[in-house]
This record gives C-alpha cells, sequence and structure tokens, in this order.
C-alpha cells in the first residue's frame, strides 16, 4: 500500500528546505537559523552524520524521514523544552493520518514513539541563545519509514519500520507534508491552552503508563511505577523510597 501527502496540505505560514544530502538537518539547521524569517522545515534525502540523543548516532537509509523544525519561539528554555511534547504529538497524529488510524503508536518518555511496542521515531531539540532567551529552536524528526537499524542498543526497544510493520509506503517528503499539518495544529493548541492540553494527550498515549519501568542517567538507575507527566514535563515514578520527578534519563521498559 502507498500513500501520500499534497502541497496543499503544506501550512501556508511556514517554509522548507529539501536537500539531497547533509551531515545533519539539525547542524543544517544551526547553519541556516540567523537567516529564517518563518518556521521552516529542513529536509534531507540522506544524512551522513545523523545523531541521536546524548550524541548517539542515528541510523538514516535512504527513505526514511530526517528533518528538522527551526523555530523561534517565545517565552523561557523550561516552556520552549516543552515542545518535545508537541512534536511528539504530532508525529503520533501523523502516523494515525497514515495509517488510518491502524497500529498501535505510543508515546516513550522524553521523545521516541513506538509502533506496536517498537522504536519507530526518535525526536532531538537542540537549541542556542544568551541571556536566558533563544535564539531559535530546531526540533529534529526521524522516522524509519522504510527500513529500521539492524543494530539496537543492549536494553533498548528493539526498532521497527512503517513499511515493515504495516505494509504501508510513504516517500520522505509526502510524510514530511503530513507531519508539518499535524504539527501546526499542535503548535497552535500549545500557543492557545499551554502545556496542560497536551499533557492530557500525551499522557492518553503514553507507552508503559502505570507500569514498571527503570529511568537511568549516567550511572544512577530509578526503577518505579511510571505514574504521570507533571506539570514541567518531568518523569514521575512511585518507587520504594517514595514518589521521584526526574527531568532528564533514559527509559527502559
Amino acid at each position: 500500500m502507498s500513500t501520500s501527502g499534497t502541497s496543499e496540505d503544506w501550512p501556508q505560514d511556514h517554509d522548507r528546505i529539501l536537500l539531497a544530502q547533509v551531515d545533519s538537518t539539525n547542524a543544517e539547521a544551526a547553519r541556516r537559523a540567523p537567516d529564517l524569517a518563518r518556521p521552516t522545515w529542513i529536509m534531507a534525502q540522506r544524512q551522513t552524520r545523523g545523531r541521536g540523543r546524548r550524541g548517539r548516532a542515528w541510523s538514516d537509509p535512504e527513505g526514511n524521514l530526517a528533518a528538522t523544525l527551526v523555530l523561534r519561539p517565545e517565552g523561557p528554555p523550561a516552556r520552549v523544552a516543552l515542545r518535545s511534547f508537541v512534536a511528539a504529538l504530532a508525529l503520533g497524529d501523523a502516523l494515525g493520518v497514515v495509517t488510518g488510524g491502524r497500529g498501535g503508536v505510543t508515546l516513550k518518555w522524553p521523545n521516541d514513539v513506538l509502533l506496536n511496542g517498537r522504536k519507530l521515531a526518535g525526536i532531538l531539540l537542540e537549541s542556542a541563545g544568551a541571556g536566558g532567551r533563544l535564539s531559535h529552536l530546531a526540533i529534529g524528526f526521524g522516522v524509519n519509514l522504510s527500513h529500521a537499524p539492524d543494530q539496537v542498543e543492549p536494553g533498548a526497544v528493539a526498532p521497527v519500520s512503517l513499511r515493515g510493520e504495516t505494509g504501508i509506503a510513504i516517500d520522505p517528503e509526502s510524510f514530511l507534508t503530513v507531519l508539518a499539518s499535524c504539527y501546526a495544529a499542535r503548535e497552535a493548541q500549545f500557543a492557545a491552552g499551554g502545556f496542560a492540553p497536551i499533557r492530557a494527550a500525551w499522557l492518553a498515549r503514553a507507552a508503559r503508563l502505570g507500569q514498571e519501568i527503570t529511568a537511568r542517567t549516567g550511572a544512577a538507575e530509578t526503577r518505579g511505577r511510571f505514574e504521570t507527566v507533571d506539570e514541567d514535563g518531568n518523569l514521575v515514578l512511585s518507587t520504594a523510597t517514595g514518589r521521584r520527578a526526574i527531568a532528564a534519563a533514559d527509559v527502559f521498559f
């Protein structure tokens, strides 16, 4: 089965830059950000040095989506960072559009998207600024549309591709059109209602909510029941020693 998005679906107030190859769309975003007047999507058919959280390499064969949205958001850095939840929701929405709601799409804190319990996509936020003010925010999306990596970090969620799991084939540019439209809608929701409706919608799709998980930061490890995500976006675990709010960690099931 194949599907596509049309240019008529593209959000009118957003620009896009399509590249054949780049080292990293987030790196390209940093280079171009000073000259971008409007929200801009940068997509490459191939990345040669894609990266994920904590500097990890991101496998990116041709046919998968590698794209970055560049924004100039207002507000303190902590509020700006909540767009990781906005981005995850938008990506979940886009997958719902493409699959017609088939397949189990869930969201793994802090910024992964799972399909039928396996990792389909990752999201990476990077920003620049000074004096507590951000000059720009780059939201990078890596989505396994056609290919899943052969190797995975020990203990991490196994990867999957959209085509391999559902039989649905969509080219990256068409998927970007759907994603851009879905992101614009979620950004408008965030601007109008703040984090509360975003948080509620994210929790409704949260992977392993109410179950035992492990949060790992460096050598420190916390295991507990995934209770919620709080108003600041922290992971909240109910542990043997009490309730813990965790701002940053890698989560293992």
